[in-house]
């Protein structure tokens, strides 16, 4: 039978430091059927790499599409954005409450209305992360797991007592939680008992089903946020740096790995670690707590820019941080301490983002997209520092599709789903945001040169990124990651 694609002359990556062999790679029926020095083109559509190198499509594990703009939007244009960074698969955080979704209640009618506005609109398949919020979504884990196909939830540790951008006096609100309800320690030991139930219920996918944690603890911020803005020194992203300390997320570690430890929860991710603190405290529990399976993920942004030398529009949380903390995190993916790197994309435009004064960083939105550099920029930088190919392939395709129960993803295998991206690894670029498929309309990368571009991207064998540009029509796929 003949292959209906055959990719020839690419270096094709693997998840290991075995360097890139030239390689043919066949397809069919959205699959790959072989991966060989020279395979049969009768009868198939024949794409030539060019010598470019192929890596497996990226799985940007940490997304926001629906957090500032309606997810119907969000899902057409920002997974645009996706197929320009390599992305072929994007993770994205759904939440009840203020933002995301502006509503409340049981995710039992809210999640169908989730699926409903994201399916047919997007460039790449795509699936989500549940924050249970309210005491009534531990109960739901389970029908989260059977029906739709979730295995992987989230806390956001300083949502009990800090806002979304800065402080707050009203979390009840923002969240939408009803009298008697809070979101705080007990509530987070809880999902944890409840995760952890869910994992004993679906012993066949237990090893999928994890728990992911935005470490900040509110109480140390609130009073930084006081202290910096009283003092008035700092400006800028060194103030919002300054008042979400990094002693505010190795505290907030070392309280959710206790906590993983008490519950018995071995599935354990520590989202976007941004500092040396943080990377010091996820070792010191994972040396302490060896029963824990803990994965440590960093973002592209934070790998990227500093304090100094971020465009306008940096301000995230955790935030941007000095340059001794860049160098810190650098350190810890060489030595293999990260298991991901993701981009946290979350399109908020400049009206928002800014607010009524640009000059104020505890005024604007948190936040920004930046999953159209993940790939080119872990290639630029991290060949620079000496990691191989297939180490990055690793960080931002494998290793995520592994732990998120993406069977078919992560590799350029046979019977691997054909997700390819193909990578120009000495094209030397600028970064402009008018270049950018996103609607966000400015970019903190803004002006980097970057010397790694994706040029040509394919979804299950089909084309969605030609010579830079998107092409064809939105056929990313919802991914039920339990179903048989």
């Amino acid at each position: 039978m003949p292959y209906d694609l055959v990719i020839t002359n690419a270096l094709v990556v693997t998840p290991d430091d075995t360097p890139p062999v030239l390689s043919c790679i066949a397809v069919s029926g959205g699959k790959v059927a072989a991966v060989a020095p020279d395979l049969s083109t009768d009868g198939a559509t024949v794409f030539d790499a060019g010598g470019r190198l192929a890596f497996p499509g990226v799985v940007d594990a940490h997304q926001h599409w629906g957090i500032y703009n309606p997810l119907a939007e969000d899902t057409a244009t920002e997974s645009r954005a996706c197929a320009q960074g390599g992305v072929t698969t994007g993770l994205n955080y759904v939440r009840t409450g203020q933002y995301y979704l502006n509503r409340s209640g049981p995710y039992a009618d809210v999640f169908p209305d989730v699926l409903a506005s994201s399916e047919g609109r997007s460039y790449v398949d795509y699936a989500f992360h549940v924050a249970p919020i309210l005491r009534e979504h531990i109960d739901e884990i389970p029908l989260m797991v059977e029906k739709f196909g979730i295995t992987s939830f989230k806390i956001f540790m300083f949502y009990g007592g800090h806002g979304l951008h800065g402080r707050s006096d009203n979390q009840a609100s923002f969240l939408m939680t009803p009298p008697g309800e809070s979101y705080d320690l007990a509530h987070f030991e809880f999902v944890m008992r409840g995760v952890e139930a869910a994992r004993r219920q679906f012993p066949d996918v237990a090893d999928r089903i994890s728990l992911s944690l935005h470490c900040e603890t509110a109480e140390i911020m609130r009073a930084y946020t006081e202290r910096v803005q009283r003092d008035g020194t700092l400006t800028g992203l060194r103030a919002y740096s300054a008042s979400r300390p990094p002693h505010s997320e190795g505290l907030a570690v070392t309280i959710a790995s206790y906590l993983a430890h008490e519950t018995g929860l071995p599935t354990i991710n520590l989202l976007h670690l941004s500092s040396a603190k943080a990377l010091e405290a996820a070792m010191l529990m994972a040396a302490t707590f060896p029963h824990v399976d803990f994965r440590r993920e960093v973002t592209v942004g934070h790998l990227l820019t500093d304090v100094d030398t971020a465009a306008p529009g940096a301000k995230v949380n955790p935030p941007i941080r000095p340059r001794d903390d860049v160098e810190a995190l650098w350190a810890h993916v060489i030595a293999g301490n990260v298991d991901w790197v993701v981009s946290d994309h979350a399109c908020c435009r400049a009206e928002m983002k800014f607010g009524n004064d640009a000059e104020d960083i505890f005024v604007g939105h948190s936040g920004f997209g930046g999953a159209e550099y993940l790939l080119p920029g872990m290639v630029t930088e991290g060949l620079r520092r000496g990691l191989t190919p297939g180490r990055i392939a690793a960080l931002v395709s494998t290793n995520p599709a592994a732990r998120y129960g993406l069977t078919g993803k992560g590799m350029i295998a046979e019977g691997f789903d054909a997700d390819i991206a193909l990578v120009d690894p000495a094209a030397s670029w600028t970064v402009r945001a008018g270049d950018s498929a996103s609607t966000q309309g400015y970019t903190p990368f803004e002006g980097m040169d970057l010397t790694a571009k994706v040029t040509d991207v394919f979804l299950r064998g089909e084309q969605i990124l030609a010579a830079g540009a998107v092409v064809g029509e939105p056929k990313g796929r919802y991914l039920h990651r339990t179903a048989a």
